[in-house]
């Protein structure tokens, strides 16, 4: 019978290994580029169980949807590292993720004794609130009780999602626009790479956060605003297209999004409509110490991923 950490009521990082759940994803893995570059092991978890391309880090499978994959996962990232100090999470998209995200912390303290765990969440997503709120919630009232030291990084829209998000790719490449719900309303979009670097700090201070972080870009621009700066970097008119919620609802729901996510979606473009991204912060600034990345300097940067096809 394996042998299991006590948890651990010290919530103070020594050096260890991080564990990245998603560790693929946008953010993820570029948390796991800093954190080798700070020679701190990573355990890069994900349904593939491959590490990051050109990385040195542990691949292990896991799977949030098949439990059977969570404890291999973690004593495969204790035999490449002694101890986990800090675990990454990157919750599913589903509406109640509360109740598997307070059993995967159990799991994790049980086995690894890890003792601080950071959020990846969303700007619109308060505490307590639906889907990673539940989560932000979990960890405060854990945190309260000295089990764990934590973190919720909350960024708002990411200037990546123009490239990753098939939705918008498409439509780029091949229309000339972008599509929203979202009007003449405003968005701080953020770099991947400054919400990475704003977790990397969460993941690795000498003492845990215990706070939120709002991680925002430095300018607010309209999906009308970035049509202009797509336009003026790739040489071709590129427009928004201003349609309805329920019509940008059954777009998601077109390119295989469920229904239910897809209204939720859709419902946060009406909100940004009202204002509710419509802010700045000097996060990204006060933690990292560099300014935040522009949206016109991601698009000159990456301007041949929206070429057309033909």
């Amino acid at each position: 019978m394996t042998s299991s950490p006590s948890p651990t009521t010290n919530t103070t990082t020594t050096p260890g290994a991080v564990f990245l759940t998603g560790g693929t994803g946008k953010v993820a893995s570029r948390i796991a580029s800093l954190l080798q570059a700070a020679d701190i092991p990573a355990i890069t978890a994900s349904r593939s169980g491959r590490a990051p391309p050109g990385s040195d880090h542990t691949g292990v499978r896991f799977d949030w949807d098949d439990r059977a994959t969570w404890e291999p996962a973690l004593l495969a990232a204790t035999a490449r590292a002694s101890q986990l100090s800090a675990v990454f999470l990157v919750m599913p998209g589903m509406l109640d993720p509360g109740p598997v995200a307070a059993a995967f912390v159990d799991l994790s303290r049980a086995r690894t004794g890890a003792n601080r765990f950071v959020l990846l969440s969303g700007s619109s997503i308060e505490e307590g609130g639906p889907a990673m709120g539940q989560v932000h919630a979990l960890l405060r009232e854990r945190g309260e009780r000295d089990e764990i030291g934590w973190a919720v990084v909350r960024p708002t829209w990411m200037q990546e999602n123009f490239m990753t998000h098939e939705t918008h790719l498409k439509s780029i490449r091949e229309e000339g626009k972008i599509y929203s719900a979202t009007g003449a309303g405003k968005i701080p979009w953020v770099s991947a790479d400054d919400v990475a670097a704003v977790a990397f700090a969460a993941l690795t201070a000498p003492e845990p956060p215990n706070r939120d972080f709002l991680v925002l870009g430095p300018e607010l621009l309209s999906y009308g605003d970035l049509a202009v700066t797509l336009t003026e970097a790739l040489g071709r008119e590129i427009s928004h297209g201003d349609i309805s919620e329920a019509e940008l609802a059954r777009r998601h729901q077109g390119f295989g999004m469920p229904a239910q996510y897809a209204a939720i979606l859709a419902a946060m473009d009406t909100a940004i409509k009202n204002g509710s991204e419509d802010r700045l912060s000097d996060v990204v600034l006060r933690v990292t110490g560099r300014p935040p990345r522009r949206f016109r300097d991601f698009v000159e940067e990456n301007k041949d991923v929206w070429k057309p096809a033909n």
